[in-house]
């Protein structure tokens, strides 16, 4: 029996201080743009410890079980030893993809990584083919070595006799002894599921309960990476999860009169009630990288265009990702915090969308992306809204296809929409929308001109729209055409996170020679308003808009933004800015007063959207 205990022992310690290892090894993978003094490297493992404690009990369960039958039954060591190679690959797994991922990210390992394998290919674009070689290498020597080391462990089996060196069979125990340690180990198994669960309490085990720093990235790395993709197995892309804090009729006071859904303005921003349209909406192209972010230089041609047309100089992202992105943008709904619904098409067809509301007027839709049209489910999206055409990077050229890792670059698919634009009849109704792609990692543009590789991508990208919107003004289709640039998110560069205001802050401007007048709206709004604001100008009703508000209506009363972040939300409205964390479950940044009404405000709006995803 002692010799059983002692293997249980020293394999729970054993998985204990591999994480302690991984944790490490994890601050040091990241200390170039994070950096640590050795202070931070005990509190993380100190305050990380509980969490490692709890998913070591996961893995101890199974060797725990052949304990127990080892009592009653020889086990042959190669079902220990396939165990070990088992977990030696999920851990190395683990701990390789939670280091290569978290720079482009900046949160721990989850579930989520698991949705772009239906696509490798476009989930892999943003890095080449010695980093993913590098990476396949790395696992297989960390899951070598953590073999080797979870193989040195003794068997949980009885000592060797002296005379014949075999191991006696169990069988020769007396069946009370037998007995007597099984009833031991029952009794232990409480005490397991106790440890897994992280006590008695109300609360169980969780990511937020390692966080201890107001610097995220130390948060982060006390955070099991095992346990954090474990943990989202349940909550990951594709399933809706419903958020409860308050009852359905404090929800709705604290959430009344927020989406005004209206239209009652005395003028118009337009020219005409049925212009053609078209949207571009810029991959990562956050106001960051304009003069609003300090940095003219990067792109001069989109701080020039705000000048020329309608400017929404208080315009904030939903989301982080382009399949979040996209649905707010173009149909008008929320993003959530782990749910992505263009994952979903039972529930993302049911949306409404600007190509369906303005396919009932007589507009043919058409989008075009550069890339994988597959990727993150984005044709179930675009085809089940009402898009009745698609060009994607497989109805190009195969040269143009290799221009980027994403597939066909900014200006070659600038140049493609302009073909389509000039080919349109004159009084057709039309609406084009054109996804972008190459301000994304790994930053692969034809052109050098600032030495920062990421600024000179979205310098390219800029210098590719102002292009564009030169020639389109040479075109007579300009005379009636509205053209709406804004980007599907922002990025996470140089300190810039969901923590500021200036991450979630995007530009957005109506252009083109249907727009009336050069004017400033400065009301804080979400670029999922796009779609009531358009149709609100154009006359066309819009109450299936839940979530979407016209901001130029004189009705829009009550000006907010909101986004979502993994496991996270903020909220901005005239008195200030709250961001909160929903693993801590604490609020990690704020300005102005007013933060516990916000932080209601923002929980009930959670509840309030996710009841209605759940419900479609």
């Amino acid at each position: 029996m002692k010799r059983r205990l002692a293997y249980l022992l020293r394999f729970y310690v054993l998985t204990v201080a591999v994480f302690l290892v991984a944790k490490v090894l994890f601050l040091v993978s990241q200390r170039a743009a994070h950096p640590f003094s050795a202070a931070d490297v005990a509190d993380v493992l100190l305050h990380g410890l509980s969490l490692d404690l709890s998913t070591a009990l996961y893995f101890l369960a199974l060797p725990f079980l052949l304990t127990i039958a080892a009592v009653w039954r020889s086990v042959p060591r190669r079902v220990f030893l396939i165990y070990y190679g088992v977990v030696a690959l999920a851990f190395s797994l683990a701990f390789v993809a939670d280091v290569s991922l978290y720079p482009f990210w900046q949160f721990k390992l989850d579930a989520s990584c698991l949705q772009y394998l239906a696509t490798p290919a476009d989930a892999m674009a943003s890095v080449s083919t010695a980093y993913l070689v590098v990476r396949v290498l790395l696992v297989a020597v960390v899951a070598a070595v953590l073999f080797a080391v979870f193989r040195g462990l003794p068997a949980p089996s009885h000592r060797r006799t002296p005379a014949s060196g075999k191991t006696p069979s169990p069988s020769h125990r007396p069946t009370k002894a037998k007995l007597a340690e099984t009833a031991f180990y029952v009794l232990c198994m409480p005490l397991m599921v106790i440890g897994i669960r992280g006590g008695l309490g109300e609360s169980t085990t969780n990511i937020g309960q390692v966080y201890y720093s107001q610097q995220q990235f130390l948060n982060h790395a006390a955070v099991n990476p095992v346990f954090s993709f474990l943990s989202s197995l349940g909550k990951s892309g594709s399933n809706v999860e419903r958020y409860d804090y308050f009852a359905e009729a404090e929800c709705r006071r604290l959430t009344d009169s927020l989406f005004y859904t209206d239209s009652t303005r005395p003028d118009t921003l337009l020219t005409t009630r049925r212009p053609n349209i078209v949207i571009v909406l810029m991959e990562s192209c956050g106001a960051q990288f304009t003069a609003v972010g300090g940095h003219p230089e990067i792109t001069p041609r989109l701080n020039q265009l705000a000048r020329e047309g309608v400017s929404f100089t208080q315009c904030y992202a939903n989301s982080w990702r382009t399949d979040k992105g996209v649905v707010s943008a173009l149909s008008g709904y929320p993003a959530f915090p782990v749910t992505s619904v263009m994952k979903i098409p039972e529930k993302s067809h049911k949306l409404p969308s600007i190509a369906s509301a303005l396919s009932a007027e007589g507009y043919q839709s058409s989008f075009f992306y550069g890339g994988d049209i597959n990727f993150t489910n984005m044709r179930s999206y675009v085809m089940g809204t009402g898009y009745s055409r698609l060009r994607w990077k497989s109805d190009y050229p195969s040269h143009w296809q290799r221009t980027a890792q994403w597939g066909v670059r900014d200006d070659l698919m600038f140049s493609a929409l302009l073909s389509d634009i000039r080919r349109e009849p004159a009084g057709g109704r039309w609406m084009k929308t054109l996804l972008t792609l190459s301000s994304h990692e790994p930053w692969d543009v034809p052109t050098r001109v600032l030495d920062d590789p990421v600024y000179n991508a979205f310098h390219y990208l800029d210098h590719s729209l102002g292009l564009f919107i030169d020639s389109l003004r040479q075109t007579p289709q300009w005379r009636d055409l509205l053209v709406v640039v804004m980007p599907d998110h922002g990025y996470r560069y140089r300190g810039i996170d969901e923590t500021t205001r200036l991450y979630n802050h995007i530009p957005m401007l109506w252009l083109g020679g249907a727009v009336r007048r050069p004017c400033v709206l400065s009301r804080l709004c979400n670029q999922s308003d796009l779609a009531a604001t358009l149709l609100g100008q154009m006359g066309i009703g819009h109450r299936q808009f839940a979530f979407s508000r016209d901001v130029a209506s004189q009705g829009y009363c009550r000006p907010m933004a909101w986004h979502t972040f993994n496991n996270g939300m903020t909220l901005y409205d005239s008195l200030g800015f709250t961001a909160y964390d929903l693993d801590a479950q604490h609020v990690v940044a704020h300005e102005g007063g007013d933060a516990a009404r916000r932080l209601r405000v923002a929980r009930a709006l959670l509840q309030l959207t996710s009841h209605d995803l759940a419900g479609k």
